[in-house]
């Protein structure tokens, strides 16, 4: 049996790629672009040549790999490897196991990519191998990944963890790209941060993030988290409203399935420590008070390697 893995994160602009062993250390590690031309009809071509020739390169056999884990955007048949869709890549119903293992004849994996970043944290990162895990990654729009006995729960359909589509605001929430409104990704992504700090400066063109506005035009969520990081009273508004959605969320996934740790990744998390200082105090509020004392929440750690490692560990798994 090879004693090398493949870990790969499909990803809307670029794909990750890595060499990785059973241990878990990353030998090499690249990314090519995505092409989303043409319905994404070009991906999997593109991704297996990219894989053969490093391969070729690094003088490892082809027979030396073991198994091939992908992590891919939208709602998956994880069994099947079946794309349902995948909105940014222009997938719907696209066979990526069938045509990932016609390419390369070698045995492949595919999950969510959310779930994919929780398996990577669990295995090497924030997760620190607990095996009851709550996986949140914060970025343009809100993923998830809940591991509860070291497995990932998929649910009947495969679309278990999607943590963003809870709805948080119940009456005249924002639309989401889900078809709902009000979701959790409405109001605690950066699209939805950004968009709430718009519509405070609306309501009240003062302070800080009034001045950001005007500079630049726009208002990013790294703007809200600056201002708030300057005590801006605006700000603190904006940040408290997304993290109260956040942290009621959080805290009712906890009292469900009860996880040893919650891990905060994405972009978002990149505020650091106010961020989950602010999410903490939410999570208390609303957690049974035995689980806000026992969970642990903490910033991922493997920041865009988590996607190759949680890859590489479900072709480790699989091919056992």
């Amino acid at each position: 049996m090879g004693k090398w893995l493949a870990g790969i994160d499909i990803g809307g602009t670029t794909v990750k790629l890595s060499i990785i062993n059973e241990l878990g250390n990353i030998k090499t590690k690249w990314e090519i672009p995505t092409n989303v031309t043409e319905s994404g009809k070009y991906i999997v071509t593109d991704i297996a040549r990219s894989l053969l020739e490093k391969l070729e390169e690094l003088g490892i056999e082809k027979a030396d790999i073991r198994g091939v884990g992908i992590g891919a955007p939208g709602f998956i048949d994880v069994e099947r490897g079946l794309i349902f869709e995948a909105v940014n890549l222009g997938w719907k119903d696209f066979p990526l196991k069938e045509e990932m293992e016609k390419e390369l004849q070698l045995p492949t994996f595919v999950d969510n990519d959310a779930n994919i970043a929780a398996i990577g944290e669990m295995w090497k990162g924030a997760g620190e191998g607990s095996v009851n895990l709550l996986c949140v990654t914060l970025g343009t729009g809100v993923g998830g990944g809940i591991i509860a006995g070291g497995e990932v729960i998929h649910g009947e359909s495969g679309m278990a963890g999607e943590i963003g589509h809870i709805t948080s605001v119940i009456e005249g929430g924002a639309p989401c790209n889900c078809g709902k409104k009000g979701c959790l990704e409405t109001v605690a992504s950066a699209t939805g941060i950004s968009r709430l700090g718009l519509e405070a400066i609306k309501k009240n063109p003062t302070g800080i993030l009034q001045s950001i506005y005007e500079k630049n035009g726009s208002l990013s969520s790294k703007d809200v988290f600056d201002a708030f990081k300057e005590n801006d009273p605006l700000a603190e508004e904006v940040v408290n409203e997304s993290f109260k959605h956040l942290g009621f969320a959080l805290a009712n996934l906890a009292n469900a399935i009860n996880p040893k740790t919650i891990v905060i990744g994405g972009g978002v998390s990149k505020a650091g420590d106010v961020l989950v200082n602010k999410i903490i105090g939410f999570f208390k509020e609303y957690a049974i008070p035995k689980i806000a004392q026992e969970t642990t929440i903490r910033l991922a750690t493997l920041g865009n390697d988590a996607g190759v490692y949680g890859a590489a560990w479900l072709a480790k798994e699989r091919t056992k």
